[in-house]
């Protein structure tokens, strides 16, 4: 197996990369949906951590966010994190001896208008400009602890927002968005995700790493090649968790969402999207229109079939999950959830 997970309040200075970054501009989300109309690839079903987090945490709420596609009101939160990663990836297209924190805090408020620009219901997110101004700067103490944790001076990623796919021996297409690829001299790859909540505590950090693995088991399966190190970034408190993956991890990661996606296609098939309470419900969007809670989902859409695309809406967040958490059986064959089994509070985007 891999290494062990380590927390540490400061990370030595990486030597540069020696490849290009990514020119694509920014999408404004770690996992952004398709535009309408645009080609998303190759038809048949498609997973990404994000939805396999959501049906692992709420069957129910997989089936609001991809069947459905229900919209979901935004958050400071949430927009706070789409603005720090804005901010983090602009910061690499300026040239390395200008990537200092005054340079990366100029670009806070531009970037904010960016985002407002294109989604102006951003702007209910405060109820004045006091409000507002308090917000950024909080973004901007993010900014100061991302400064604490690496020197971006020294720094040159081989791709940011990079979008990965790779379709599995069975059919199944699996995709993401990885915030940052480092490439060493040598071709050792390490994959860096930005989050700006707390490190979580020891027994949830196997919850944050199965995304990465998620990702590292897609590089493995397009490209051939075991990423060296997995890297979280949590800016909330100035920690980083680093994980070493082997060939081990990834098989044991893709036996995990083969499982997944069957329970999901079973699911799909019976048309069974079982709620599955516990304290994430107080921060559900949805939770009015919860069987749950006395309230009545709409009717499923007729293009609900079996197999069809996995395709997140817009306003989804990212909810990773533990790579030893049940895939969870359909509701026909499994009892309604305790309260020692709810998962725990999401962590801050």
């Amino acid at each position: 197996m891999g290494d062990s997970t380590t927390v540490v309040t400061a990370d030595p200075v990486e030597p540069a990369a020696l490849t290009e970054a990514r020119p694509d501009p920014d999408t404004g989300s770690t996992e952004p949906a398709p535009e309408p109309g645009k080609d998303t690839g190759p038809a048949g079903p498609s997973l990404s951590p994000s939805r396999a987090g959501d049906f692992l945490t709420c069957p129910l709420l997989y089936r609001f966010r991809v069947i459905d596609r229900l919209p979901e009101p935004p958050s400071p939160a949430a927009a706070r994190g789409t603005l720090v990663h804005a901010v983090l990836e602009r910061l690499f297209d300026q040239p390395a001896p200008t990537r200092t924190l005054d340079a990366a805090r100029s670009l806070l408020e531009p970037e904010w208008s960016r985002l407002l620009a294109a989604d102006p219901e951003l702007a209910t997110l405060f109820d004045d400009d006091a409000e507002q101004a308090a917000w950024l700067a909080e973004a901007g103490r993010m900014l100061h602890s991302y400064f604490s944790l690496e020197d971006p001076r020294r720094l040159e990623p081989a791709h940011r927002e990079l979008c990965v796919e790779a379709e599995l021996s069975s059919g199944l297409r699996l995709r993401g968005y990885i915030d940052r690829l480092d490439v060493a001299p040598g071709g050792a790859i390490r994959i860096v995700d930005y989050k700006t909540g707390g490190a979580p505590p020891p027994e949830f950090e196997a919850r944050a790493l199965f995304q990465m693995k998620f990702y590292a088991l897609t590089l493995w399966r397009s490209q051939g090649q075991v990423p060296r190190l997995l890297q979280l970034m949590y800016l909330g408190s100035g920690e980083i968790v680093r994980y070493a993956p082997d060939e081990s991890d990834l098989l044991a990661t893709e036996r995990k969402v083969e499982a997944l996606w069957r329970a999901i296609d079973r699911a799909r098939v019976n048309q069974d999207w079982r709620p599955r309470p516990g304290r994430i419900c107080d921060w559900c969007a949805h939770k009015p229109i919860c069987p749950a809670f006395g309230g009545t989902p709409p009717p499923l859409p007729a293009e609900s079939a079996p197999g069809a695309a996995d395709q997140p809406p817009q306003a989804a967040s990212e909810q990773p999950i533990s790579p030893n958490e049940p895939v969870p059986p359909t509701a026909a064959q499994s009892p309604p959830p305790t309260a020692a089994q709810s998962p725990p509070p999401p962590a801050t985007p």
